[in-house]
């Protein structure tokens, strides 16, 4: 039995019976603040360097708006070390230090995302109009978040509540040519006493993104992209969400309910087998045609937190239900057979419903310590459809308790450590496929090569548990000094689709199988970094190594699968793998106007096991960025430049490096009483036609889109009440 199933009841009696307790006590003085409320007199990247021994970038809102493509991955991939995983021109992935799919927590308000996030076509379904503030933790942060964050975290987080009451709100507009994308997001606030509550929608609409290529090469075959036009990758994205903040005393508590719904489709050359004839204009740049995927992520986390003399109590409670279908032509993979009288074109869905709690206890016993302690319980429970899909139906129960403590030994110098363990369930249920039986039976298949085809999940329940430490130290000699070290062991349990999943990929082109017996990744991460910050002046310099002896990945067999359209099977094996690399940056004012910017990474991994790279190896790149800045108008120009990609797994395309030129402004100008602030910018400013190394296209020799006018124009309004 798996105890996720009182979750419910749990998470009902914490949101309501914790706020009637808290009521009834009397306010008491405190000096803690609440965790999401920043009272200081320096920089909030200063405060938060200072509390982790992890390297942090921090994008904030002055970043988030200049930087806006309409991602949220694509703005943040401009910060060092963060990679984006495309998927068109619409949605990505983020990748950190070359670490992605479920070795990443993104996480919103306080509770993980959670969705499909093991598939390179699986976008983040967040709305990238309501992100005020992320930070990025690069390296382990397994034991904040779990397993899952074994590469690292990205938390989004809301600004703090204006100082007054007022009502407020904004209104964007976003218009980019590549795709010929128009889209819109208002937002409507209030704070009045102890409440503060904002409201938003938003809307996306894109058409058929260009590239710069008339043809593209896939298994020999030149396929035409007439008018360089990607065909059947337009698509819609609708986001709404509340948030609502209260505040009185010793309590707070948080209530956020959103929900992101996506559909979008997918190049016909990128689904079943190649084929010219399904590339022809269709007359409109606009519709969605088959093979389409079609995304509905609705989320409802809560903050429950209270003060007590030098302690602080919290609990973050969560529901999500993430929905994701995708829809392609019955007889584009099982042709002759007759398709299902029901939804005869759904190829799969899959309905993944998450119960999330978070209980933390902060702890300061004394001006120089603080401790932590945690608990952390998730209930998983996955049901599936179609005609075929990867992941069977599963349930998954994990849990894990931390402790973590931090020391000031004396000013400038902070020692850090923690524990975790956590403990996992997984239950995979067994299914035989009568379409792919019937398909083997009518292409002469018979005795044991039929009976393990057929089934194309076993019932399979395996339980996991380990440990996770680390130790670090934070030290800032001067103000304008810091030093960080942090040295840890790190686990991850391994994901459904790394145990169950069986079956074709499609856009990833193979079919990939998982291993039941499968052991968690285990592993020693090191990370240093220094940085340096004076007026006209920042550098920042980190280093890291990771060894994990039991790293997880795809591994080709050798061996052809009988699945329609499937080529060769890829297991998912553990090995013994080495991570390494670096990132750094630099920035100096000079003339009085101008700032030069330089940022630039590396990351070098190696598969011990078969002295091979591991795949989705991001390329060696730098940013070179000149900027110009005078009152409200702001100017740049910038170099971004991309080794090639030459260190590849097996099966694994080499990339070419490439040279982009990007430029841009802002300004603000007068409207009524408030000041509009305008965007303008351009990417790829000379067209040119380059292959990113991680994108979902990448295996198809499709280019990434080419050059793109972008505007965005923001309407802010506040009008204060008594």
């Amino acid at each position: 039995m798996f105890a996720g199933k009182n979750l419910p009841a749990m998470v009902v009696l914490f949101c309501w019976g914790l706020p009637v307790y808290a009521q009834q006590k009397d306010s008491v003085a405190m000096s803690v603040l609440l965790e999401d409320v920043v009272v200081v007199s320096e920089s909030y990247r200063k405060t938060m360097g200072r509390a982790s021994a992890l390297p942090l970038e921090i994008a904030g809102e002055r970043f988030l708006q200049q930087r806006f493509s309409g991602n949220l991955t694509q703005t943040l991939a401009h910060l060092p070390g963060i990679h984006s995983m495309d998927i068109g021109s619409g949605f990505a992935k983020p990748m950190i230090r070359g670490m992605g799919f479920n070795r990443i927590s993104v996480t919103e308000n306080g509770v993980k995302q959670e969705g499909q996030q093991w598939g390179a076509d699986h976008g983040l379904e967040i709305d990238a109009f309501g992100a005020e503030r992320v930070v990025v933790r690069k390296g382990p942060a397994s034991l904040l978040y779990g397993s899952d964050a074994m590469g690292g975290a990205i938390e989004i987080t809301q600004l703090p509540p204006p100082a007054d009451n007022q009502v407020f709100g904004e209104a964007l507009v976003l218009a980019k040519s590549v795709n010929e994308t128009l889209a819109g997001s208002v937002m409507i606030g209030l704070r009045q006493g102890a409440w503060y509550a904002k409201l938003r929608y938003s809307e996306q609409h894109f058409a058929d993104y260009r590239i710069p290529a008339d043809t593209i090469v896939y298994l020999t075959q030149y396929m035409p992209v007439h008018g360089r036009r990607l065909k059947n990758t337009a698509g819609f994205e609708r986001d709404a969400s509340l948030y609502a903040e209260y505040r009185q005393g010793a309590y707070g508590s948080v209530y956020a309910l959103s929900n992101a719904f996506q559909k979008t489709g997918f190049f016909p050359g990128a689904h079943g087998i190649p084929d010219a004839s399904r590339l022809h204009p269709d007359g409109s740049l606009r519709n969605i045609d088959l093979p389409y995927s079609r995304v509905n992520h609705l989320k409802v986390t809560s903050r429950q937190q209270y003060t007590f003399g030098y302690g602080l109590a919290s609990w973050d409670a969560g529901y999500q239900r993430n929905d994701r279908e995708e829809w392609s032509l019955f007889h584009t993979h099982y042709a002759g057979q007759t398709p299902p009288e029901k939804e005869p074109d759904k190829e799969l869905a899959f309905s993944l419903q998450t119960f999330s709690s978070s209980v933390k206890l902060r702890i300061f016993p004394t001006s120089a310590w603080e401790h932590t302690f945690g608990w952390d319980v998730q209930y998983q429970q996955n049901r599936i459809g179609g005609y075929a899909f990867l992941l069977p139906e599963y349930r998954r129960f994990t849990t894990g308790v931390l402790w973590l403590a931090s020391y000031n030994l004396r000013p400038g110098l902070t020692l850090s450590g923690g524990l975790r363990y956590d403990f996992g369930q997984i239950h995979s249920e067994a299914y035989a496929d009568p379409y792919l039986e019937t398909y083997l039976r009518e292409r002469g298949y018979t005795g044991e090569t039929l009976e393990a085809y057929r089934w194309r999940s076993y019932p399979a329940n395996r339980s996991f548990g380990d440990l996770s430490a680390s130790a670090g130290l934070v030290w800032t000699p001067e103000d304008a000094h810091q030093f960080k070290a942090n040295i840890g062991r790190s686990f991850r349990l391994p994901g459904a689709n790394e145990l169950a999943s069986n079956g074709v990929h499609h856009g990833a082109f193979r079919h990939e199988q998982g291993d039941p017996s499968l052991s968690s990744e285990q592993g020693w991460q090191c990370d240093v970094s220094y940085t340096y910050e004076a007026p006209g002046l920042s550098l920042a310099f980190s280093p890291f190594a990771a060894w994990f002896g039991n790293y997880i990945y795809l591994k080709p067999t050798g061996e052809w699968s009988a699945l329609p359209h499937a080529g060769q099977i890829y297991r998912y094996t553990g090995a013994e793998a080495v991570f390494a690399g670096a990132e750094a940056s630099l920035s100096v004012d000079f003339l009085r106007r101008f700032t030069y910017a330089f940022a630039a990474e590396y990351v070098h991994t190696y598969n011990v096991d078969e002295h091979i790279p591991l795949s989705f190896s991001p390329p060696t790149s730098m940013r070179n960025t000149l900027s110009w800045k005078r009152k409200q108008v702001e100017a740049y120009a910038e170099l971004q430049s991309i080794a090639p990609q030459r260190r590849t797994a097996r099966n694994e395309d080499a990339t070419p490096g490439a040279h982009l030129l990007h430029a841009g402004a802002s300004f603000s100008v007068a409207l009524g009483g408030t000041r509009a602030e305008v965007g303008l910018a351009v990417r790829n400013l000379l067209d040119t036609a380059f292959y990113n190394h991680l994108s979902f296209y990448r295996k198809v020799e499709i280019p990434e889109p080419g050059r793109s006018f972008q505007v965005i124009i923001k309407i802010p309004f506040k009008n204060s009440l008594k």
